[in-house]
């Protein structure tokens, strides 16, 4: 593809310095990445700024620089360097516009089903590749835990990659003949345009609750960021939510898609009889005066909830009832996801719960599962350098429904871990909690110094195998430690 046509895919602004009509060898936004004739597209990213790595670009042979700041690299340097400069109104969107046009449009080539909410994406997406495999079909997936091309897994740095490297995982789909992609969409990526043109064939709604206000500011603009799936979804598209939450009907308002909800009340998909113990969830799911009873090893009524936004879209998708119903049963644990350890006289539960939303719906699963009312102590901290208002109200739940809270590190990343301890702190009434800043020791207490028969939970990590601590990741797994001290 040569650079004018290239560039007739986005709203271009002027062009300036020495334009070359090559054939184009890639797209990139990351300068280590480029190679002679790529074209670079500099963004402004959390922590650095792709603007400033323009020289870099142009010395290893960029044809042209795309960039929605003037006067950044002098003119003549573009001259020099035998590169045009291509000024845009937004170079994020029209780094998804030229990934989806180089790539050769592969979201339009899959069936993609794109997952949102605050809590329940990863699990639900994991629930829905279960149903696929099991119906027969290929698929990939792109998430929190791991982006997946049928067989082959691949590292993941973000819930939803930037989109030039999810065009690419899409692309690479597509060659692999998948059938289907499910994939994890976050608020970041689509209010950073991440997902900008990419053609969904469903999208699910979990649920919202207060999550990234450091980055959207107040809830509205959390709400409007999800909503942007809704909103962008075609009439021949599934929109898929649960009724039972109370932001649903804002989020898929003026939405042209094909509407299902799902929920314990006055649903499409009408979800009753939860019932759930250490070995997994049953319910029954009601649609269309059909009753679907529905069993699952993943543990809480909120992946009732999860099993039945996948049951609903491979429904609505064609896919037979009973190859779902045997998809879900099928569905193995997800990491860190509600993931039980068992040994003798102590069951602990590691979860990613994060946010106060989740780890309420984690702690009263624990009571439900708490028959004999045997003691619950709670691991766990926040992450540094994102939502400080969620702290203190994580510390009042872990106390009010726990009889024993340690609160120790999460990821610090460049903040004093005291600080944000005391910040978790300041949201206790009650005198059950002790502070050990050191996870490994928190969590070697928590266990040692357990009453026979206790219920445990590791909140806040769940999957992950790091510590960030002042810049620098540090190999650590809840899961891991746990084993460790449970088996001594």
């Amino acid at each position: 593809m040569k650079l004018s046509e290239f560039i007739n895919g986005i709203k271009v602004i002027q062009v300036a310095g020495n334009f070359q009509d090559e054939e184009i060898t890639g797209i990139e936004y990351d300068s280590r990445n480029v190679k002679k004739n790529s074209v670079f597209v500099a963004i402004k990213g959390f922590s650095v700024d792709g603007r400033k790595f323009i020289p870099n670009a142009l010395l290893k042979g960029a044809c042209a620089i795309i960039l929605d700041q003037n006067n950044v690299v002098p003119d003549e340097f573009y001259r020099h360097s035998n590169a045009a400069k291509i000024l845009v109104n937004d170079s994020r969107t029209a780094l998804a516009e030229l990934s989806n046009l180089f790539f050769n449009r592969p979201s339009e080539k899959l069936n993609l089903i794109g997952v949102t909410g605050t809590n329940g994406k990863t699990t639900t997406a994991y629930i829905i590749r279960s149903i696929l495999e099991n119906a027969g079909y290929k698929s990939g997936l792109l998430g929190t835990i791991s982006n997946q091309i049928l067989d082959k897994i691949i590292n993941s740095k973000l819930t939803t990659p930037e989109s030039r490297d999810l065009n690419e995982l899409l692309s690479q789909m597509v060659n692999e003949k998948c059938n289907y992609a499910v994939m994890e969409v976050s608020s970041h990526s689509l209010a950073l345009n991440r997902v900008h043109g990419l053609n969904y064939s469903s999208a699910i709604f979990t649920n919202l609750t207060n999550e990234h206000l450091d980055f959207h500011l107040n809830f509205e603009s959390y709400l409007e960021a999800k909503k942007k799936l809704f909103d962008n979804l075609s009439e021949e598209s599934f929109a898929v939510y649960n009724s039972d939450d109370s932001s649903s009907k804002k989020l898929i308002q003026g939405c042209r898609a094909k509407k299902y909800s799902y929920g314990t009340n006055q649903s499409d998909f009408l979800i009753k009889d939860i019932k759930y113990d250490i070995n997994g969830t049953s319910f029954t799911i009601n649609y269309k005066n059909e009753i679907y009873p529905i069993n699952t090893s993943l543990v809480g009524e909120f992946n009732a909830y999860n099993a039945s936004a996948a049951f609903a879209t491979a429904v609505l998708n064609g896919i037979n009832e009973d190859k779902i119903i045997e998809g879900i049963k099928k569905a193995s644990q997800v990491p860190g996801r509600f993931e039980v350890l068992i040994r003798e006289n102590r069951k602990i539960v590691i979860d990613y719960s994060h946010t106060p939303d989740s780890l309420e719906k984690t702690l009263r699963a624990i009571h439900g599962l708490n028959r004999n009312g045997d003691e619950i102590v709670t691991v766990f901290g926040c992450g540094g350098n994102r939502d400080k208002s969620k702290r203190p109200a994580m510390g009042r739940i872990a106390a009010e429904l726990s009889d024993r809270v340690i609160i120790t590190s999460d990821n610090p990343r460049f903040e004093d871990p005291f600080e944000i301890i005391n910040s978790i702190k300041a949201g206790i009434s009650k005198k059950n909690y002790d502070v050990i800043e050191n996870r490994e020791e928190a969590i070697k207490k928590a266990i040692s110094n357990s009453k026979d028969h206790s219920i445990i939970l590791i909140a806040g990590k769940g999957h992950e195998d790091y510590q960030e601590i002042k810049g620098t990741r540090i190999h650590f797994s809840d899961r891991e430690v746990a084993k460790t001290y449970l088996n001594s």
